[in-house]
């Protein structure tokens, strides 16, 4: 395994958080008998999704001794940062909305995204979903990605574009940090065109992991420690610190505690996750599976929109294109990766 002691990412965030964005994950938690999300935020300087999670369930009484792992045969690579330089470079192609009043501003983004929406959904759906899925050959997070970018289509100027997305890529069990809860994430971009199906998606996804493009994204963070703090801030404004412009984020925690074994009275109950919202990347969108209840949370960067209602349309878009898939029983199953 590779050692690493610089967190090459909290400096990226902490440059952000300079030029006015808000950085904080976002965590939600709906006790027994309530109806309604307490929100928790954690900087992404000190933590990544899977971590900040396992650090809530832990302050709440949960044993967590290993948190979930890369599994994926690509090894690290820092040759892959130098094939992947010219990407870095070239002009980034964006994909415009179609007008909408949602309450927009140009201010700076320094609290909590105002315009979020989330679902869960039950146990029974949970585990039906992972059923189609695993018969059909794909994961749920390629199903999931498939019918997200169907649903936001609508909602864009050229709804024949393809859309990008930046997708975390956990790096635990391949590199070794000082703590379990640090930033071990890296990420790939995809690009979803409007022809292809959740097959395409998921052979996209794993063809981007076997280039070990995820490998250099994160030796492309860690050559940031050459950066000055004013070159690093420099990047982000010019949005040259990616390797693409993403309409936005969509992370995955994965499937927590399927044993129900966390029995703590603080854990139990519905869990959210959203990442932070960038003005390179306008929308979090944010799964985590805890205890067989998978939850979707979506929300907007104050540059896009401050109200919840056109999230709203997203979600309900969202939710309606999982459920007509899930109707079809994915019934043209192939064996990929």
């Amino acid at each position: 395994m590779n050692q690493t002691k610089i967190d090459p990412i909290n400096q990226w965030f902490a440059a952000a958080e300079e030029l006015g964005e808000y950085i904080g994950i976002r965590f939600g938690h709906i006790a027994p008998g309530k109806a309604e999300p307490e929100w928790i935020f954690l900087r992404h300087t000190d933590f990544d999704g899977i971590g900040g999670f396992a650090e809530i369930l832990r302050r709440n009484g949960a044993n967590l001794t290993r948190l979930p792992q890369n599994r994926h045969p690509a090894s690290p690579s820092a040759i892959s940062a130098v094939k992947m330089m010219l990407k870095f470079l070239r002009p980034r192609q964006r994909v415009k909305w179609i007008q909408f009043d949602s309450g927009r501003m140009a201010s700076s983004n320094s609290s909590p995204p105002t315009a979020v929406v989330w679902h869960i959904f039950d146990e029974a759906a949970t585990v039906h979903m992972r059923h189609v899925c695993r018969k059909a050959g794909v994961t749920v997070n390629s199903f999931l990605l498939k019918n997200l970018t169907k649903a936001i289509r609508p909602f864009l100027e050229d709804q024949s574009s393809m859309v990008p997305w930046m997708i975390p890529v956990n790096l635990r069990g391949k590199i070794i940090r000082e703590r379990d809860t640090a930033n071990y994430s890296s990420y790939v971009g995809i690009k979803v065109q409007p022809h292809e199906t959740v097959y395409d998606i998921h052979r996209n996804i794993y063809e981007a992991l076997g280039r070990k493009e995820h490998w250099a994204n994160w030796h492309a963070y860690q050559l940031g420690k050459f950066a000055t703090h004013g070159m690093k801030k420099n990047l982000i404004a010019k949005e040259l610190a990616m390797s693409q412009w993403n309409l936005g984020s969509f992370s995955n925690l994965g499937d927590w505690d399927p044993g129900k074994k966390i029995t703590q009275a603080e854990c139990q109950g519905k869990w959210l996750f959203c990442p932070p919202v960038l003005r390179c990347q306008l929308i979090g969108v944010g799964c985590v599976t805890f205890q067989n209840q998978l939850s979707l949370t979506i929300h907007a960067h104050p540059e896009l929109a401050t109200e919840s209602r056109v999230c709203k349309d997203w979600i309900l878009n969202w939710i309606k294109e999982i459920e007509l898939d899930l109707a079809s029983g994915l019934t043209n199953p192939v064996n990929f990766p």
